[in-house]
């Protein structure tokens, strides 16, 4: 499953597992791990939670960096930035190799 379709399918309530690839959240996950996300429902991420957004058209298993009201700031593991959203699909709930 790509990330435009495990972003739709959590976005529609589905619990989704997948293997992101790429080097940007080392760290914290390793690039081909199974990564679980399960939707939001109700609850809002905070700072230092990981979870699948779109950031301009882009969707990324990144960190939520900051809060301002009902946006959030997303970046990576790795000190890079990619800006503001209101676009969250989940919350990611385990890592696994």
């Amino acid at each position: 499953m790509n990330l435009r379709e495990a972003f739709a399918r959590c976005k529609a309530g589905e619990t989704v597992s997948f293997r992101p690839h790429g080097g940007s959240m080392r760290g914290r996950i390793k690039s081909g791990q199974l990564v679980t996300v399960e939707p939001l429902d109700g609850r809002t991420p905070t700072v230092g939670e990981a979870v699948l957004c779109k950031v301009r058209g882009c969707v990324y298993v990144h960190l939520v960096k900051g809060v301002r009201g009902d946006e959030f700031l997303i970046g990576n593991n790795i000190g890079g930035i990619n800006g503001w959203t209101r676009q969250l699909a989940g919350i990611v709930v385990r890592v696994e190799e």
